[in-house]
């Protein structure tokens, strides 16, 4: 017997990244430009740097708080009560090493083998290996897309719904397809959670980044009432530049303290502390710092989606949320053999569709958080493929 064949066959079978596969393919090329990962180009700026590195070289580094440092969860408390008009104790606040992590543990706490939880597709895939991992069932239900947009269907959200499911899993605004709930969205997907008597995993990572009016997307915060059963999942990774850093946190009941406290001892036993004072000074520095990143984003959103949009071969919309511009270009049926030729041929790195799930087989996301000079470059090439020049 070989050694595969005797592991686990949950762990054996979970999947390759379809993004990983055409970063893997491409990295390291010379004028690449790499749209393919959810982050931006510039790095972890200065006022967060300090503080862990000081933090670091003051002799830091011993096990600390599983459920994060006093300082940390005090600085969570303070930015949803700024950015979400809400009073949350530090006891709803637990740190974990990612936003993946995150996912993970929710899923962990939400299902047990054999149950089901429902989510939105084209999802990120993470939360289907996630949620798989645990021995639980993904039950993907389909965004309807029409004239360039995303839009849910509640009944077919609702049909979707069986004895098993325990929870339901909500990105908005979303990976990949830039869907962005409306209040009254959230508010009927709330009702529907109440009346079947199950969770919500909600994550709002991409909050912050949304094309509206408002200053943030809407949240399930904004209509949920006390004993609603909703565990929140979020990261440091977007607004601040800390995709390395692999540092989260997740927004639950206080009740469910212990329970979170003992996933992570398990787990990591903890985000390292001189992390963690990066993490405080993110918070309580960085609201402007995220304003920039997030005009950044704006401006290089606009130029890649007009760009494509006038070749009348491309079918999108400027997305209403996060990071991503979701691509259907015309003749494009598989985009992962789309991916490898566009990289082959233009240098620009995008991620594929068939990464995502169902309904993403056609399309092809760009990340836009980068230099906006970049951003035109890209779609200088990327209209120079699709139009055949």
């Amino acid at each position: 017997m070989s050694f595969v064949a005797s592991l686990s066959p949950r762990a054996v079978s979970a999947p390759e990244s379809g993004i990983v596969e055409i970063l893997n393919y491409a990295r390291g090329r010379e004028n690449l430009l790499p749209l393919w990962v959810g982050e931006g180009d510039l790095p972890s700026p200065d006022f967060i740097n300090r503080p862990a590195s000081d933090a670091l070289l003051a002799g830091e580094t011993f096990y600390t708080w599983q459920r994060g440092i006093p300082e940390l969860r005090e600085a969570l408390s303070r930015y949803y009560a700024r950015h979400f008009a809400v009073s949350l104790s530090p006891e709803h606040f637990y740190v974990t090493a990612s936003g993946m992590q995150s996912i993970v543990l929710s899923v962990q706490a939400l299902t047990s083998p054999g149950d089901e939880m429902v989510f939105l597709t084209p999802a990120w895939p993470n939360i289907v290996s996630a949620i798989e991992l645990a021995g639980a069932r993904a039950v993907g239900v389909e965004l309807s897309f029409g004239n360039g947009s995303w839009s849910l269907d509640l009944e077919r959200l609702e049909a979707a719904i069986t004895p098993k499911t325990k929870a339901i899993f909500i990105n908005t605004p979303s990976n990949p397809t830039g869907w962005t709930a409306k209040r009254e969205d959230l508010t009927a997907i709330l009702e529907l959670a109440r009346k079947r008597g199950i969770w919500i995993l909600a994550d709002e990572i991409y909050a912050l980044y949304y094309y509206g009016a408002a200053a943030r997307a809407p949240s399930f915060l904004d209509v949920k009432d006390a004993d609603d059963r909703i565990i929140f999942v979020n990261s440091f990774s977007k607004n601040w530049s800390m995709t390395g850093w692999r540092v989260g946190w997740i927004v639950a009941p206080p009740e469910t303290g212990q329970m979170f406290e003992n996933l992570i001892q398990y787990s990591t036993s903890g985000v390292a502390q001189f992390i963690q004072r990066g993490a405080v000074a993110a918070l309580d520095h960085g609201d402007d710092f995220v304003r920039a990143n997030f005009e950044r984003a704006a401006r290089s959103r606009d130029l890649l989606c007009d760009a494509l949009i006038a070749t009348n071969r491309v079918e999108t919309l400027k997305p209403e949320g996060a990071l991503y511009a979701f691509l259907k270009i015309d003749g494009v049926t598989d985009s992962r053999a789309a991916a490898l030729d566009i990289v082959d041929k233009t240098g620009v790195g995008l991620a594929p569709g068939t990464a995502f799930g169902k309904g993403g087989e056609a399309f092809l996301r760009a990340c836009f958080l980068r230099d906006p000079r970049q951003i035109e470059d890209a779609a200088g090439r990327l209209c120079d493929y699709i139009l055949g020049r």
